[in-house]
């Protein structure tokens, strides 16, 4: 396994149990089911992975679980910003499906705390492949109420600056190492007609854009700061925060002037035909991508602002938790047991687009060329941090989709609009 879970090398973890999403809601995680779905048929699994290559691997896994005779489960693919909306809704449902894609930290946390989910303890026990996983995981998984397991990780990623290796050779251009490089080079690109910097925050996936705040914020005042900002122990409106925004605006008139009306898929598109230079986005977008394009395909860092800053990335787990109503208690922890094996895992890598890292220690990536440069990438990080929501809460998401759609818009009223964030905020923390 990568170094992203030796905890003694840095503090990924710091800070999510103590996120914004501590407070929003009392109770919780659940041990037993409550009976409200049926204890019959095969298990649901409810999955946001709906780009072609995500979902075919899915239906491969889904397939893989059924051969080894112990269960079945029946998967339900949504579109991945229905499913965001929607997840409250399904947890809370009088029937709702049993198993789920989601994230670990504090947006599970925050779940759990509501008694939404269910005690995941007999897998994480039971489990010869569970029990392998490294320290940092078991932490990421846990509930830090109930201290119960809530979490089964399957994969991680990370972000960075991504773009085609054939276009910056005919453009004549290079990877940065710094701002004042990485200035240079959109100057370079805008020069020659392209648009530098795609977004994809239009659509339904205004949440792109929080990736921007993240990277500038952990650049310029750390990932401590940053962690503790989303978890109201900072406001909005301090100054560290507008340092943020300053550094945007200077690169503002570089970004695709479309960038908030199009989706990330859009914007995906736009950087394969070189209509856009690169992007600030998670390897998922490849997912999107033809197969035939992913060799052409490089990142590079996020451009160092301030060399006395820890270094830091972004590099989410994802995975999958249980509805604590669910009626089929034995086979949830069956199937769970099995989504944590080195096969699973491999199996979910083979059918997509290969960009993920698994979480199990003995599991295979797809040994490309980029998957060798992301894995050195995260490895080299001093702290991980997960993205925007993941470190706060699905429910302090929306506050960032508005406040920074509207800096996109209007950079000037940019004092309003951190005033408004932190008030929209505050009604989150407070809840």
């Amino acid at each position: 396994m990568t170094n992203i879970h030796q905890p003694d090398r840095r503090r990924f973890l710091a800070g999510l149990g103590a996120a914004g999403a501590a407070t929003l809601l009392s109770g919780c995680v659940t041990s037993t089911s409550t009976g409200k779905s049926s204890s019959k048929g095969a298990v649901t699994l409810q999955s946001n992975l709906s780009a072609p290559q995500a979902k075919a691997a899915m239906e491969d896994l889904v397939a893989a679980y059924a051969k080894k005779g112990s269960g079945k489960a029946s998967l339900n693919t949504v579109a991945a910003e229905t499913y965001r909306t929607q997840l409250p809704t399904y947890l809370t449902s009088a029937n709702p499906p049993d198993v789920y894609t989601w994230y670990p930290g504090s947006v599970a946390d925050a779940y759990a705390k509501k008694n939404l989910l269910l005690d995941l303890d007999d897998a994480w026990t039971t489990s010869p492949d569970l029990k392998r996983y490294s320290k940092a995981l078991n932490t990421l998984c846990t509930s830090t109420s109930s201290g119960k397991k809530i979490f089964v990780p399957s994969t991680y990623y990370w972000w960075g600056m991504f773009y085609r290796k054939s276009n910056f050779a005919k453009w004549g251009v290079s990877e940065p190492k710094s701002w004042d490089e990485f200035l240079d080079l959109c100057d370079k690109l805008k020069k020659k007609g392209v648009n530098p910097i795609g977004l994809g925050a239009g659509g339904g996936t205004a949440w792109v854009a929080s990736a921007w705040f993240d990277y500038l914020d952990i650049r310029i005042n750390g990932a401590e700061y940053h962690r503790q900002l989303l978890a109201g122990k900072h406001k909005f409106t301090d100054p560290e925060v507008r340092k943020v925004f300053d550094r945007w605006q200077e690169v503002l008139p570089y970004f695709d002037p479309n960038g908030a009306a199009v989706a990330f898929q859009d914007a995906t598109t736009s950087l394969l035909n070189g209509r856009s230079g690169m992007m600030l986005i998670g390897t998922f977008f490849a997912d999107a991508a033809p197969k035939d394009a992913l060799d052409d395909i490089d990142f590079f860092r996020f451009p160092i602002i301030d060399s006395k800053i820890p270094l830091a990335e972004e590099a989410p787990v994802d995975g999958y938790f249980a509805s604590a109503r669910t009626g089929r208690h034995d086979e949830v922890i069956d199937l769970m047991r099995y989504l944590a094996t080195a096969e699973a895992q491999e199996i979910y890598i083979k059918g997509s687009s290969g960009t993920v890292l698994p979480c199990h220690p003995d599991a295979k990536d797809s040994g490309t060329a980029l998957v060798k440069k992301g894995r050195a990438h995260v490895a080299e990080a001093a702290e991980i941090t997960q993205f925007f929501n993941r470190d706060s809460s699905d429910a302090l998401q929306p506050t960032a989709d508005n406040a920074l759609i509207k800096f996109l818009a209007k950079p000037k009223s940019i004092g309003s609009i951190l005033t408004d964030w932190q008030r929209d905020a505050e009604k989150i923390w407070n809840a």
